[in-house]
């Protein structure tokens, strides 16, 4: 309850909800005023693990195939190239500032090289503020693959820092092992999971959201037990089901969409217990030196590489590299080293720490100004309550969407007879400022009105593209 509340005032601040739910947790804990004892870090990496799982599942349910494939590529340098040379560039401080021994310094660049941008999108939600260009889709898909890609460096170098024999070169086959199973292993389960969602025809609309829990636990089990990246395979698997067809899809994303959020919550919480703030207060000089490092040096170098062949303003690349928030991630994967035994794990996990904390409070703060900066902001596109829901058979035939009408388009002005739109898209109700219009046949169509249309994809992508001609666009149309 203290973090829903937190949250609600955090936005209105334009502070992450994130930063105050650690807060709470901390004030909660043993050097609190809550005095609650809790040093498990075993049960803190179980619930993680399961609770990234979840939120990785329910971003790849969000992610928009359309908008993402443009930046597939992108996304896969910022995701494996761009981890690597953060956790290169990292490690190399830290060896300096902690005189850790360079592996574990390379660890605690590892353990700190992925980004959160659940909370960078709360945030810009908050403020109202949306992204320009492909950044927003760039950092939905890097922040989806680019954690699976960060356990595997953190458990790869845990290992060699154990058994010192070994080199280097030896963790070369298990990357390529995990990330080929996980994507393949990912992407079948996720089109057997679409079939399952169509034909299993439970007894009860409550019991998809249950099967759902399941798939997750399925396609992480399965693949982890393989050695793939379970990580990996059930953000494909949600990204397979996001973009496909299935019965009750959207009371199931809605359902993961709250889920996620108690998840996040929880984690945060958890970790809040977790941490001393004593100790970490201990290193806070050296920790802020490498935090600041990370954020204006390891992160933009890491984000300029990876993007140097891509056709991209360099003021988006320049947001892209200001939106590497840290979030739980780190600190789950600090615990990794702590349960290993590995020389110097409570330095990383109170530096990790420190660097999540103040990464929330500088960068989460300053997005909405940065991005003006950069003038890279733009109105968050405003969606609107439809009070009508429509529930697919999953056969992919029929759907319902709102279709904004923009200003100085061709339908503008004219009567719904008079417009001869195909009899099998049908105009349901329009939503026209905070009214809803039951349509005739004489109603006129106004600019920005938002048109309800149930139908096929077919016609209802012939509606759309009639509907965002212009009268310029008519005009200069060949007569032939």
């Amino acid at each position: 309850m203290l973090s829903l509340i937190a949250s609600k005032i955090g936005g209105r601040l334009g502070i992450p909800g994130l930063l105050l739910f650690l807060v709470v947790g901390m004030l909660a804990g043993s050097e609190g005023i809550g005095h609650i004892d809790f040093s498990n870090y075993q049960a803190t990496q179980y619930a993680g693990t399961v609770a990234l799982a979840f939120i990785l599942y329910s971003g790849g349910l969000e992610t928009n195939w359309k908008t993402t494939r443009p930046v597939l590529l992108k996304g896969l340098s910022l995701a494996t190239l761009g981890v690597v040379a953060t956790t290169g560039l990292v490690g190399l401080v830290a060896h300096y500032l902690f005189g850790l021994p360079w592996l574990v310094s390379f660890l605690l660049g590892a353990v700190v090289s992925s980004t959160d941008a659940s909370a960078v999108f709360s945030v810009l939600k908050e403020r109202a503020l949306g992204l320009k260009g492909q950044i927003r889709p760039l950092l939905e898909f890097e922040s989806g693959v680019n954690d699976p890609m960060a356990v595997f460096l953190v458990i790869g170098l845990t290992e060699l820092v154990i058994h010192p024999e070994l080199p280097i070169t030896a963790i070369i086959p298990l990357f390529l092992q995990q990330m080929l199973l996980g994507g393949v292993l990912g992407f079948g389960l996720g089109l057997l999971a679409v079939r399952v969602m169509n034909r299993i025809n439970l007894p009860s609309d409550g019991l998809y959201t249950v099967l759902s829990i399941a798939i997750v636990g399925l396609v992480y089990g399965l693949t982890a037990l393989v050695g793939g990246s379970g990580f990996l395979a059930v953000y494909v698997a949600g990204v397979v089901l996001g973009n496909s067809e299935f019965i009750h899809k959207r009371s199931v994303r809605q359902w993961h969409e709250g889920l996620t959020y108690l998840l996040e919550v929880g984690m945060f919480l958890l970790l809040g217990l977790l941490v001393f703030p004593s100790q970490v207060l201990a290193v806070a000089v050296p920790a802020l030196l490498l935090s600041l490092f990370l954020m204006f040096v390891a992160r933009p170098v890491a984000v300029f590489v990876s993007l140097a062949l891509a056709r991209m303003p360099r003021s988006h690349q320049g947001m892209v590299a200001w939106v590497g928030l840290r979030g739980a991630v780190p600190i789950i994967l600090a615990t990794f080293p702590l349960l290993a035994d590995v020389p110097g794990a409570q330095t990383i996990f109170n530096v990790s720490f420190f660097i999540v904390l103040t990464s929330l409070l500088i960068q989460g703060t300053t997005l909405p100004s940065v991005a003006r900066l950069l003038k890279v902001a733009a109105p968050l596109p405003h969606k609107s309550v439809m009070p009508l829901t429509y529930t697919p058979t999953g056969a992919g035939k029929n759907d319902m969407v709102e279709i904004v009408v923009p200003q100085g388009s061709a339908v503008v002005g004219k009567r719904i007879v008079d417009l001869h739109f195909p009899p099998e898209a049908l105009i349901l109700l329009i939503h026209r400022g905070d009214e809803y219009v039951i349509p005739k046949g004489a109603t006129m169509i106004e600019a920005g009105d938002g048109i309800q249309i149930l139908g096929s994809k077919q016609f209802i992508e012939e509606v759309r593209q009639r509907v965002q001609r212009t009268h310029k666009a008519l005009l200069t149309d060949d007569p032939g």
